[in-house]
């Protein structure tokens, strides 16, 4: 490739930490006009990688090359002179700030009237520039509005006008589908093939290899801090580049029996939860799940999913409604009372609710039974049992750890997650396994294999209540699958020739048919 025809070329990077190399003589280049995708575990070095050529990080060796220049980037400001900008996974914006604002934001610019004195920020000039930006790139989204008011997609289009109103060339998005619905993520790709077809050019981060292959132009993997692999969409698959990343030969469809549904475990009647200011979030929720099926409750992030879960394990406390597993009212009930009837619980943050970080990982994998035999007698810890619980469970559940005596932080995030769902799926006694987005932010190897331990449950008779923003998820894994929009479940179908198409409008708000919207 002609140097004059690249966007941005690395060449021989390499990035070492105490202890680790995260880089190791990394090539990389991006056209002019392209979208290279970017693929790889969890540790394989991506992030890094894009610190990197945002000025965040130095590298220890190799350069940097921009438009056939090459530069040292000091910081991210260096990088946004040079026409890099970065869409974050979690958006940078201010809630309550209006769409100009969180543009202007660290780039203010003001007017100043005939005495040359500094006047108010000028914000009908941003405006204006915004809608130009907008109507050219096909970015719809009003400059007066405020960001709070706005759909999770229309914020995303904010944050790519913020880096292409400070002249961004090259756009680096990482994981910008992860909570859009499938019709958002289309218009997404819209919007990336009208901006290098003006001659941007895109860096694609994502775990979702169907996209990769609908959108890529180039394929580049990175496996244990190395480029092991690239491709071209046309001539490789899902599979191929799932090897390519874990090293192996993985599992990309769930594999299932059919569902043989037993008694009601878990039934939620008009359930209503408040969020932390007191508004209510979750508006009359009602479903069942028996044991030995999967529920799935799809729907974007921030429709209420996380209250739902904190009221159905104790804790939050229900505004209103019922909440009754194994026959028992436990509506008002304490987690700890919850767990010991039958219930284990992956939280959908595993570093605030899951684990303990600077905790062991032989401490982390007794969290919900320290204080029963054989762990614990008459108030003194029984370490010999803690630590043959943890040897057991390790192997068991693959939890790549030097040692159980590791603190919990030092996992990587598919190894943290395993150590959650081993203490949860660990105790004989478990009939209602509550998962919330169990596998945000895991790679390909460890996704493969939480989704096995769910099926597995599953089969076990446990009833598996599964609450996940990745709408291919819940289409593999459940055997009945309810969208919940606004705080309300407003459908409930069976899985098996569920339209997804039709389940992303829902999940979008659009309106729901009489004949669909019938509880199951």
């Amino acid at each position: 490739m002609a140097e004059q025809q690249l966007a941005l070329r690395v060449e021989d990077v390499t990035k070492r930490f105490p202890g680790v190399l995260a880089n190791n003589d990394i090539n990389f280049d991006l056209e002019k006009g392209e979208i290279h995708a970017l693929l790889g575990e969890n540790g394989a070095g991506k992030t890094t990688l894009m610190n990197i050529i945002y000025g965040l990080y130095k590298p220890d060796d190799g350069k940097i090359t921009i438009n056939g220049e090459e530069v040292v980037l000091h910081d991210p400001n260096d990088a946004i002179r040079r026409g890099i900008g970065m869409v974050h996974q979690h958006f940078m914006l201010v809630p309550v700030m209006t769409v100009t604002e969180n543009v202007m934001l660290g780039n203010e610019k003001t007017t100043t009237n005939f005495l040359h004195m500094l006047a108010p920020l000028d914000r009908k000039r941003i405006a204006r520039e915004i809608t130009q930006l907008a109507d050219q790139h096909n970015l719809k989204v009003d400059p007066s509005a405020y960001v709070r008011d706005l759909p999770v997609g229309t914020q995303q289009r904010v944050e790519i006008i913020k880096a292409l109103h400070r002249g961004a060339e090259i756009l680096i998005l990482d994981e910008p589908t992860a909570v859009l619905t499938p019709q958002e993520a289309d218009e997404l790709f819209d919007i990336m093939r009208s901006l290098t077809q003006k001659g941007k050019s895109i860096i694609f981060i994502t775990h979702k290899l169907k996209e990769v292959l609908a959108i890529a132009d180039r394929i580049t993997v990175l496996r244990g801090g190395q480029v092991v692999g690239s491709a071209i969409p046309s001539e490789t698959s899902e599979h191929e580049l799932a090897s390519m990343m874990v090293g192996r030969d993985v599992l990309l469809e769930v594999e299932k029996s059919e569902a043989m549904p037993g008694d009601v475990v878990l039934d939620v009647t008009d359930l209503i939860a408040e969020d932390d200011l007191g508004h209510q979030v979750v508006r009359g929720v009602s479903f069942e799940v028996r044991a030995g099926e999967i529920l799935g409750v799809a729907g974007v992030q921030g429709n209420g999913q996380r209250e739902m879960v904190e009221a159905l394990t104790g804790l939050r406390r229900a505004v209103g409604g019922h909440i009754t597993l194994l026959g028992e009212n436990i509506t008002r009930s304490q987690p700890r009372h919850i767990t010991d009837i039958g219930s284990a619980h992956v939280p959908e943050d595993r570093h605030k609710h899951g684990l303990v970080l600077p905790f062991t990982v032989a401490d982390n994998l007794v969290l919900n039974a320290y204080h029963v035999e054989p762990f614990s007698k008459q108030f003194f810890v029984n370490r010999a049992a803690i630590d043959a619980n943890a040897d057991r469970l390790v192997q068991e559940f693959d939890v790549r750890t030097p040692s159980i005596e590791t603190p919990a932080s030092s996992l990587s995030g598919g190894n943290q997650q395993k150590t959650i769902v081993a203490r949860e799926l660990s105790h004989a006694t478990v009939k209602l396994l509550i998962v919330n987005q169990p596998t945000r932010g895991l790679d390909v190897g460890s996704i493969e294999f939480i989704h096995k331990r769910i099926v597995q449950a599953r089969d076990n008779g446990v009833a598996v209540l599964l609450i996940s923003a990745e709408l291919d998820e819940i289409m593999g894994l459940a055997d009945r699958i309810a969208v919940m929009y606004s705080g309300r479940i407003v459908a409930t179908v069976p899985a098996e020739g569920a339209d997804r198409n039709r389940l992303g409008l829902l999940m979008a708000g659009a309106e729901v048919s009489s004949e669909i919207n019938t509880l199951m």
